[in-house]
């Protein structure tokens, strides 16, 4: 017989570590998981100096999420466990981001948390614990798939899939790790927390990156790598020079506002050149995408991924976290890189970006891995200036 964990044992005599951002979602796990008689250790890391947002309430990691953690475990009676691993955050995820950013690139520090320190580095302290598994409060389901695999699935709150964020995790990891609330809504999540008498019931949800203070990235950036913020030009697609900039590290592909010149129609960022320190602006057609090459991708599907980009399947990606799914399929360049082809195409695809896949678009499709956009393909052809600046990123 399986237990709720699909563990051969009684939840008496399964160990399962929780992983406790201080939040109602990671909270309410620990809660089950107690109620049901597992055996519950709560571990809250402290990924950064809380500083100046050690009391936000949109943040996690850090300051007033970690005493939350604390006031929870004291209240559902587990053992909890602060560990330091701000230097392990700095090397894998802070640094990573600020190189990435300087680059012209768009990074997503959320994948690289999940999987270095919380999926890697805690992992293994679970194990080191003797746990038979590692749950968190992540809104997205798994699955046995048979003969000791698991599989992970979109949950059934669309509105908080989390899978975006989780497409690096590996096929051991997956193994080890269990998601307690895949199968609920997050009004649910709440009414448990809310049962379970929990302090952090009514409290916000985290948003944006937790280490970016006020959500300006370049005051991170250029705390951590002072002067970084070279001046550069501002280049139409058509090749005119429309003005200068104070850093590329000010900008990102597909915004609009703050650009600091102005033509008399709407212009967007289209392309970041680092090298040449160059800002391309353009129309909004030109933020048009066809086709993504990609870097650093985690395959999770059963054949191998060169034999599915040899047969060019069919399958859904996700270009950001907030856009649905979209139908593609899965290529291979003349360079061997792995190349996704977008039927619709998509705006303001980054490089640095994550690109998802799954094998539908709704609840309960499969997560078949993804990967880190290297470049992009633009669907219209502009002046040979900006197709050398796309070409660059």
């Amino acid at each position: 017989m399986l237990n709720s964990l699909d563990l051969p044992k009684s939840p008496a005599d399964t160990r399962v570590v929780v992983a406790m951002s201080g939040g109602v979602d990671s909270s309410v796990v620990a809660a089950m998981l107690k109620e049901e008689g597992y055996d519950v250790v709560g571990i809250t890391l402290q990924l950064y100096d809380a500083g100046e947002v050690a009391t936000r309430t949109r943040s996690c990691c850090a300051g007033q999420d970690i005493y939350d953690a604390r006031r929870v475990s004291e209240a559902i009676g587990i053992p909890h466990y602060v560990l330091d691993y701000e230097d392990r955050f700095r090397e894998a995820v802070i640094d990573p981001f600020t190189e990435s950013y300087l680059a012209g690139e768009t990074p997503v520090p959320c994948v690289s948390c999940n999987q270095t320190v919380k999926f890697r580095d805690l992992l293994a302290t679970a194990r080191d614990l003797k746990a038979d598994a590692l749950a968190t409060g992540h809104y997205i389901d798994s699955r046995s798939l048979g003969g000791g695999r698991r599989g992970l699935f979109r949950p059934t709150d669309l509105d908080r899939d989390q899978s975006y964020f989780l497409y690096a995790t590996t096929q051991e990891q997956i193994d080890f790790l269990r998601f307690p609330l895949g199968r609920l809504t997050k009004p649910e999540t709440r009414a448990l927390a809310a049962r379970y008498d929990l302090a952090v019931a009514d409290k916000p949800d985290s948003q944006d990156i937790c280490f970016v203070a006020k959500g300006k990235y370049s005051d991170i950036i250029e705390k951590l790598r002072p002067g970084a913020g070279e001046a550069g030009d501002i280049v139409h697609v058509d090749g005119r020079h429309l003005g200068r900039h104070d850093g590329i590290l000010h900008f990102t592909i597909g915004q609009r506002r703050g650009i600091g010149v102005a033509l008399g129609e709407p212009l967007y960022v289209v392309a970041i050149d680092a090298q040449r320190r160059e800002v391309i602006v353009g129309p909004r057609e030109a933020l048009a995408t066809r086709r993504i090459r990609l870097r650093s991708v985690n395959w999770l599907g059963e054949e191998p991924v060169e034999a599915a980009a040899k047969a060019e399947r069919e399958i859904f990606v996700k270009v950001r976290s907030t856009r649905p799914p979209a139908p593609a399929s899965l290529t291979l360049g003349n360079d061997g890189q792995l190349v996704v082809s977008l039927l619709e195409g998509e705006d303001g695809v980054a490089p640095g970006q994550a690109c998802v896949f799954y094998d539908g678009e709704g609840a309960g499709s499969r997560v078949l891995g993804g990967g880190v956009i290297a470049g992009t393909e633009p669907l219209l052809s502009f002046a040979e200036p900006a197709k050398i600046a796309a070409s660059a990123r």
